[in-house]
């Protein structure tokens, strides 16, 4: 029996054609895919540490015998983390030496960095309010931070204290 007598069609013949055009639509749909995906990828990277971590490396023997320096002053800052309402916060800080005396004369430097995204840092103006008191009023949203604190004196940073905390 033939297939036109059952009321069937043919099976139909792969051409030379067929097979390029199909092989063309397959690529394109993956250069497609792949041009889409690389963009995305490189239009919402921002989570850089260091801009040249040849640079970084450079410095690191700086940092270390800051740090150690840091260490042997033995100095205590507390910090308290308010959200009086909404998505206002204040950040209160209190600087002491070893021996309980508050420390003034410094200049506060502070920041909300987000972990992921540099974009969404934010700069704590951090104003002395007198006897080792700072002060500062953000509006960083909720979430996990690093709180990052400097204090210098004299164009030297003398403390750097970086610590991770969660906002509600």
């Amino acid at each position: 029996m033939v297939a036109a007598e059952r009321g069937q069609r043919p099976p139909r013949r792969i051409t030379g054609t067929m097979v390029l055009l199909g092989l063309l639509a397959f690529f394109a749909v993956v250069m497609t895919v792949n041009v889409i995906m690389a963009r995305y990828a490189v239009s919402t990277f921002a989570g850089l540490e260091t801009e040249s971590s040849y640079k970084a490396g450079l410095t690191f023997s700086k940092e270390s015998s800051a740090a150690d320096a840091q260490e042997a002053r033995h100095w205590s800052v507390d910090v308290d983390l308010e959200t009086p309402a909404g998505t206002a916060r204040t950040v209160d800080l209190k600087v002491m030496d070893a021996s309980g005396t508050p420390l003034t004369n410094l200049v506060a430097d502070g920041r909300f960095a987000h972990p992921t995204d540099a974009r969404r840092d934010v700069v704590l103006d951090l104003v002395p309010l007198g006897g080792g008191r700072y002060e500062a009023k953000t509006d960083a949203g909720p979430g996990q931070w690093d709180l990052v604190i400097d204090f210098s004196q004299g164009g030297e940073r003398l403390f750097r204290s970086k610590n991770r905390v969660q906002l509600p």
